[in-house]
């Protein structure tokens, strides 16, 4: 019987571990590699972009393994070698050989993490208030890693993630708590993001030698009032990554691609789509 749930997508066996993914559209293919906040899936995350991406390219969006409705390790081991194992047994089930990536936060460190280990499996990089250097956590990723399931915590937390939250969809928290409330999701999270979480963080950082050997053409986007991850994180990135460049969204936070949707998928499309350019010599 079909889940209710449009969360649920199509899975997939990846290394034995039954995979959720949604997979959309034809063209040049592109990965999606969703966040970390609580209750989160590839779905709850994209929903907002998916239909226009997927007009243009193939779209593939898996909920990261222990995310979502993806199967989580028996072992109970979490880290980031682990997710990007993960999301490159993923291309390789859908025989996926080269791909461009959004990554969004959390999975910003990641999309950076599989550019370093396989260059030539990664086309372009699209990184969205990403992680991926060291830098002090904030209040709001503390209060993001640290939730504690209730409707009060969840409202709270939208207000940390967006600048306004008169602009995101009616019933959000309720279906962000419920999805984090599932049996085994919040003893899953709580393992993943462990007090002290600066230590967390640091684990997901790229070593900036390997980050400033990336050649992939890289588009950063921020949100300018993003309470999570510093605007600063993606200048230090725009100064690593030679072929790069950053947009910077005003009155928007942490979610760019749900307070300001049609214009990123706008910039993304035109970023995915322009002519292969060699990038400006450093003087």
């Amino acid at each position: 019987m079909a889940s209710s749930t449009p969360e649920r997508g199509l899975t997939i066996d990846v290394g034995g571990t039954a995979t959720n993914y949604h997979d959309r559209g034809d063209g040049p293919p592109v990965l999606l590699i969703h966040g970390s906040g609580p209750g989160v899936s590839a779905w709850a995350n994209w929903r907002t972009v998916l239909p226009a991406l997927s007009s243009r390219f193939r779209v593939v969006a898996p909920d990261i393994v222990g995310f979502g409705y993806t199967q989580r390790p028996p072992d109970g081991r979490y880290d980031p070698e682990v997710w990007a194992a993960h999301l490159l047994g993923f291309l390789d089930a859908l025989d996926i050989s080269r791909v461009s990536i959004v990554g969004n936060s959390f999975g910003g460190a990641l999309a950076m993490r599989l550019a370093a280990v396989a260059p030539d499996r990664v086309d372009r990089l699209v990184l969205m208030g990403s992680v991926g250097v060291r830098f002090p956590i904030t209040d709001g990723l503390e209060a993001v890693w640290g939730f504690e399931p209730s409707l009060e915590s969840m409202r709270g937390l939208l207000d940390v993630f967006t600048y306004d939250t008169e602009r995101l969809a009616d019933g959000l928290a309720e279906m962000r708590l419920a999805a984090a409330m599932r049996p085994g999701v919040h003893e899953s999270y709580a393992a993943m993001f462990p007090a002290p979480r600066q230590r967390v963080l640091d684990a997901l950082a790229v070593a900036e030698d390997d980050i400033a050997a990336l050649r992939h053409r890289t588009l950063l986007v921020h949100g300018r009032d993003d309470n999570v991850i510093p605007l600063d994180v993606s200048f230090r990135l725009l100064h690593l990554i030679e072929n790069s460049e950053l947009h910077v969204f005003a009155r928007c936070g942490h979610w760019v691609q749900i307070e300001r949707a049609d214009r990123f998928t706008a910039l993304v499309t035109d970023f995915l789509t322009a002519p292969d350019r060699e990038p400006t010599p450093a003087r």
